[in-house]
């Protein structure tokens, strides 16, 4: 498996598909009483499964995306906008799996100003960009979604 993973990240965050089902239920909760929302925006591609489980908590039944590429498995890159958002984007959720450096979200931002930005997990370079998020992690973390993994053997952590 190739992935961005470098020197910068000296831990790895697994989580698995029930994690992140009950992590953006937790999402959900925390947005509940916020609303009511008039439509979720995803972010694609890490978006759109914490989005679908954030609109049928939230009984939200306009889902639409924002296509944004920062970065391949091999290294982050020049952004690029591949379908934005049109009309105003109040009583809109934006919803992403991971706000990391905050270049996506510094882009998306920009797209959608009125939106309330929600992510699963946030890391400190990026925390301050989104309005609310469910679990923190350190900036040297790799977070492996469950849709980039496959199962296999696992090293202990001593040899890692």
């Amino acid at each position: 498996m190739t992935t961005i993973k470098d020197k910068r990240f000296q831990k790895d965050f697994i989580v698995s598909w029930s994690e992140l089902h009950r992590d953006a239920k937790a999402l959900a909760w925390r947005l509940l009483d916020q609303g009511p929302w008039k439509g979720i925006i995803a972010i694609t591609r890490g978006g759109l499964v914490p989005a679908a489980i954030v609109a049928r908590e939230l009984e939200v039944r306009l889902v639409d995306t924002i296509c944004v590429n920062t970065y391949d498995e091999q290294a982050q890159g020049k952004p690029d906008i591949l379908k934005g958002f049109t009309g105003d984007s109040s009583g809109f959720l934006l919803i992403d799996d991971l706000v990391d450096t905050g270049a996506t979200a510094k882009i998306v931002r920009d797209l959608v100003p009125k939106a309330h930005f929600a992510t699963v997990y946030a890391k400190p370079a990026g925390r301050p960009l989104v309005d609310t998020f469910i679990t923190e992690v350190s900036q040297d973390t790799w977070i492996r979604f469950p849709w980039d993994m496959e199962l296999g053997y696992s090293q202990p952590i001593a040899i890692r």
